[in-house]
């Protein structure tokens, strides 16, 4: 996920390549070492010199029986696509259950496709609650990744116009062939799609001033939140692309979100618990970009820890609640202003 990690497994990640039946040969790796971790180098980004490193999936048949024997919790994994882009290091793994979007040489998770829900039980369900609070009108989703927000959120209310940006065309294209997102690109029967742009976010463009009701942010690399999100400048020039009454919905990430700047007020012994979010970065450019105007809160720690950042006034709780369906009409009670930090 964009800087999300999904809860370590103790299960076994098996990589097979079947060039032909001569050379073929094996990786077996933690899948726990790729997900635990931000910072996790599961192997080298040399394996990726070849463009795809594996021509296709391979079955846990054609693993040897020494491979295939292990604990009863270990599971066999298919590599679908691997290979290397002008921008990431592109891994996609189906498993039984799910299917998966590893990025950079962080391989954290950045998107996730449940084969028997479009419910991730993490950050990505947040987005799908900000169309119930933002005028009518396109939200914008700033790292398309995959889809997997895109996927409930166009479920959820399915007469959506979403506007996905993401900056590698190769990337999109795997999300088409193995995240289903050239179904969400057709209409649905109340009109709700997805189009998707090409390019790079951060390049003002006077044809976005005021277009979107809500923007999706999402961005992240290496496991670390894009330094242009931690600088109080880009925000202000992402805010002419909201029309009037607009929000901004954005997983800021883990309490450094890639952050170098150290201070005082950085040690959690002087915060109070609602004041944890100056920790992060990229809510205190926010705070700084929106002062009075922006609210957060943390997802529990089986969905991440992310925090995530909420622009404008604090909703109608009661109202909003109603008008999403369990588990955000619950969540979204989480919510809080970002108030005064007292530690010096």
């Amino acid at each position: 996920m964009r800087g999300c990690t999904l809860p370590p497994s103790s299960l076994l990640l098996h990589f097979h390549s079947g060039f032909n039946a001569t050379n073929s040969f094996s990786f077996h790796i933690p899948i726990a070492s790729i997900l635990h971790s931000p910072k996790s180098k599961a192997f080298s980004t040399s394996l990726f010199a070849q463009k795809p490193l594996f021509s296709s999936s391979s079955s846990a048949s054609s693993l040897s029986p020494q491979q295939q024997d292990g604990d009863d919790d270990e599971e066999n994994f298919q590599v679908l696509t691997a290979m290397k882009t002008s921008y990431n290091d592109i891994l996609i793994v189906d498993t039984p259950k799910s299917r998966m979007l590893l990025l950079d040489s962080s391989y954290n998770v950045h998107s996730v496709l449940y084969k028997e829900q479009k419910w991730t039980d993490s950050y990505w369900d947040e987005f799908a609650s900000l169309p119930a609070i933002v005028p009518k009108g396109p939200i914008a989703i700033l790292g398309l990744g995959g889809g997997t927000a895109a996927h409930l959120m166009l479920d959820l209310w399915p007469s959506l116009q979403l506007e996905g940006w993401e900056i590698d065309q190769i990337l999109i294209d795997k999300a088409r062939d193995y995240f289903g997102l050239s179904d969400l690109e057709k209409a649905t029967e109340e009109g709700g799609i997805l189009n998707v742009h090409i390019g790079d976010v951060f390049i003002p463009s006077e044809n976005l001033h005021g277009k979107y009701a809500g923007i999706v942010v999402d961005l992240f690399s290496d496991g670390k939140v894009l330094p242009q999100l931690q600088e109080i400048s880009t925000w202000l020039k992402l805010r002419e692309r909201l029309m009037p009454n607009g929000r901004f919905m954005v997983n800021c990430g883990g309490i450094d979100g890639g952050s170098s700047v150290i201070d005082a007020r950085n040690d959690p012994e002087l915060l109070t618990s609602d004041e944890t979010w100056f920790l992060n970065p990229a809510l205190k450019a926010l705070s700084k970009a929106f002062p009075g105007q922006v609210n957060w809160k943390r997802m529990p720690k089986k969905s991440g820890e992310n925090f995530m950042a909420l622009t404008g006034p604090m909703p109608d709780m009661e109202s909003w609640s109603a008008s999403v369906p369990y588990p955000l009409s619950t969540n979204v009670k989480d919510w809080r202003p970002c108030g005064p930090v007292s530690a010096v």
